[in-house]
């Protein structure tokens, strides 16, 4: 079982994505109609208690499969074979040209003696997978292949998780992989399909935002940040005294003080909305490029009322909050109120429910 398995465009079994982040469990799982649209059958997801993941590292193992357990439960699925991600952080990829016609063991060969180079550990603490794209653009004769490398026992650890809830981790694949397939199908949704339009995707996560810059297929951009949703839910805590975990289901629920919206949310989403404005103007400044056709909100933050238009006002930047599920069939499991609620918080595991199906 690969990384990569998942970017060869074999049809698998039903599979439901698992993404794993800091801050929870989400769950979804798709089908498809006999002409091939997408339907969304179900998701669900569990938080998890601050410190449970740190950095992508799973510091307490059975809780978190406690509520993956949860979450399967909660989703009413019966689909056993699932999806999971590593953290960015925790592999290392790198695209490598080789020869046309290479057998598979010659290519193994190859693959180790490249990763050996550039891989800060020894071969044997580590997962090793490549795939091949396709023929090379700049060099006649050879083909272009993505090696992905990680810790066994950082993928071990995932593996784990999925046979303590139950069930069978068929692909493991990189969360920015999966995340950038669920937005090939909202960039289509764009004028033009979005051809050669550059897109400045934010996932806001509870700790950490990304900034992808994606034009067509191709990542021209990546950069994390350190802020993020849990900020304020350590305002609320502060300001009010509530538990963290107390804070975190209020800010949910918008069961909130009458002051909240004045003192505390229009503040922050001010603050959000300028760090994602200093993101991209750090963009403009180390690449030749100096606009974006959009701005893309991801990430269960991305929803905060007033933080769409904030942005588009500060950056000047038409901004939208993505949802992963546009345009797909709800299935009868699924209300449509929710979706439009929490949408935006499943991109990577939308991603990598898609990996069920051939690209």
């Amino acid at each position: 079982m690969g990384f990569l398995d998942a970017l060869l465009g074999r049809k698998h079994p039903p599979m439901i994505g698992l993404d794993v982040s800091s801050s929870s469990v989400k769950l979804v799982e798709l089908d498809q109609t006999s002409t091939g649209e997408l339907v969304l059958e179900r998701f669900a997801y569990e938080p998890f208690e601050k410190g449970w993941i740190t950095d992508g590292q799973i510091e307490k193992f059975d809780e978190v499969a406690a509520a993956v357990k949860k979450v399967i439960a909660k989703s009413g699925t019966r689909t056993k074979n699932v999806v999971m991600a590593m953290p960015q952080s925790a592999v290392i990829t790198k695209k490598i040209m080789l020869p046309a016609g290479l057998r598979e063991e010659e290519m193994e060969l190859q693959v180790e003696s490249e990763a050996n180079q550039y891989i800060p550990f020894s071969l044997d603490e580590v997962s090793l997978d490549f795939c091949v794209i396709g023929p090379s653009a700049t060099s006649a004769g050879d083909v272009e292949v993505l090696i992905a490398a990680s810790r066994k026992d950082r993928v071990q650890d995932r593996q784990g998780l999925a046979e303590a809830a139950g069930l069978k981790s068929t692909i493991l694949d990189i969360e920015s992989h999966a995340s950038r397939l669920a937005m090939s199908r909202v960039v289509s949704a764009l004028p033009n399909q979005g051809r050669d339009m550059l897109v400045a995707l934010f996932e806001i996560g509870a700790d950490t935002t990304s900034l992808k810059v994606l034009r067509d297929d191709e990542m021209l951009y990546d950069r994390d940040q350190a802020f993020g949703g849990s900020q304020l839910t350590q305002l609320i805590s502060r300001q009010y005294g509530f538990s963290f975990e107390e804070a975190e289901a209020k800010k949910l629920s918008g069961d909130l003080p009458e002051d909240y919206d004045a003192s505390i949310l229009t503040p922050f989403v001010d603050s959000l909305s300028q760090e994602i404005g200093r993101a991209l103007q750090y963009f403009f400044t180390s690449t030749p490029h100096h606009k974006v056709h959009y701005v893309m909100l991801a990430g269960g933050t991305a929803t905060l009322p007033g933080l769409k238009e904030r942005v588009t006002d500060l950056t000047g930047f038409s901004s939208n909050v993505v949802n992963p599920f546009e345009n797909m069939h709800l299935g009868s499991a699924v209300r449509e109120s929710r979706v439009r609620r929490e949408a935006p918080a499943y991109l990577t595991a939308c991603g990598l429910a898609m990996r069920r199906f051939p690209q």
